[in-house]
């Protein structure tokens, strides 16, 4: 999963400043809900960080049901958090 693709695919744009406010809660809201339904455990990373650099995504334990993929994803956020890089916004 590329960045650009899952911008345009839930916000209809790759330029985060053209986005409405509706058009981010509701992609942000319809990515949730790809999340829930995913199988794939690299996509379902892919969505739950993803989800994170905007906020919104769901607790670890509630994301991830094996404590690899939550290791993962807590590596991801000290991660970001050491780059300065919050988020995409």
């Amino acid at each position: 999963m590329q960045l650009d693709d899952l911008l345009l695919r839930y916000f209809a744009s790759t330029n985060l400043a053209e986005i409405a406010p509706d058009t981010l809660a509701a992609g942000i809201e319809h990515c949730r809900v790809d999340l829930g339904l995913q199988q794939d455990r690299g996509k379902r990373f892919a969505l739950w960080s993803f989800l994170h650099m905007f906020g919104s995504a769901p607790d670890l334990e509630v994301a991830f049901e094996s404590e690899e993929d939550r290791e993962a994803a807590r590596n991801f956020m000290d991660l970001l958090a050491a780059s300065g890089g919050d988020g995409v916004g």
